[in-house]
């Protein structure tokens, strides 16, 4: 019955993901991101950055079938880029950016994210948004660099306590995306590391202690990697050791609250910034 469980979920989740990677972005003439491709020594990453000389950068982490448009489809990325400078980008095996045959674990997945923190902060601190895979890798990256962080954002990110797969619901979870979207398919490879990346988090310390806010959609819908009340709980923890620490059930938003309800993000982002020096 478990694994029944596990996979109708897993298949509605599908379902949800690929048809917000396959959604239309809204036009906004007001801001343009300007496109660049940063060469690492594995693989490329298409980046897409508005500069305007800000005190901090703003950088965006999707989740786990998402390319950097998730932020886009309904104008999240551009909002903040008309008053702060703004770094949106593709991981490997998304959008433009090239394939990474090594494993794509969250370790993996933070140091490509260091590369771009690297090419755009020019020794400022950064804004970390991460949505769903997404949070572990900013959670990760702010442990190991706190003096890098100015604040974080986490919009329901997924969390070790509720993300319990067995190798089982792994291997239908990756052979179903597999099937779609083919073996170098950046969603393909970071499900096949899901398992370890939940034992990997519960290694962690606690995250640094900058101001943090944390969105968590109560709605249930395909998206939800679990119980939202589990998921809630899990998010609660993220407390420790922070002094500034904002934590708010958004019950009119499933799991793609970017989509669901964009004003909040917008709102938590401008919130933070309003706290910093």
């Amino acid at each position: 019955m478990f694994v029944k469980k596990i996979m109708y979920k897993l298949f509605a989740f599908l379902t949800v993901l690929f048809i917000l990677v396959s959604c239309k972005k809204d036009k906004s003439p007001e801001v343009s991101f300007h496109e660049s491709i940063l060469q690492l020594s594995t693989h490329n990453l298409a980046t897409y950055s508005i500069g305007s000389n800000s005190k901090y950068l703003v950088v965006f982490e999707s989740g786990l079938g998402n390319d950097h448009s998730i932020w886009q489809t309904k104008r999240v990325a551009e909002d903040i880029g008309a008053k702060m400078d703004v770094v949106i980008y593709d991981r490997a095996g998304y959008g433009k950016s090239t394939i990474d045959h090594t494993p794509r674990d969250i370790n993996r997945l933070r140091i490509e994210l260091q590369s771009v923190v690297d090419k755009y902060a020019n020794g400022r601190k950064v804004i970390l948004v991460g949505h769903s895979l997404g949070g572990m890798v900013i959670r990760d990256f702010a442990i190991k660099n706190p003096g890098m962080i100015a604040a974080l954002l986490f919009v329901d990110p997924s969390h070790e306590n509720v993300l319990r797969l067995t190798q089982e619901a792994e291997d239908i979870l990756y052979n179903s995306i597999n099937s779609s979207n083919g073996p170098d398919f950046g969603g393909t490879k970071e499900t096949r590391q899901l398992i370890e990346d939940a034992q990997y988090m519960t290694t962690l310390p606690n995250l640094p202690n900058v101001p943090v806010v944390v969105l968590t959609g109560m709605k249930s819908d395909p998206g939800s990697t679990g119980n939202t009340q589990d998921l809630y709980n899990a998010h609660e923890l993220l407390k420790s050791g922070v002094t500034d620490f904002t934590h708010i059930p958004d019950t009119n938003s499933g799991h793609f609250i970017m989509i669901d309800n964009p004003g909040l993000i917008i709102e938590k982002i401008n919130l933070l910034i309003s706290k910093l020096p």
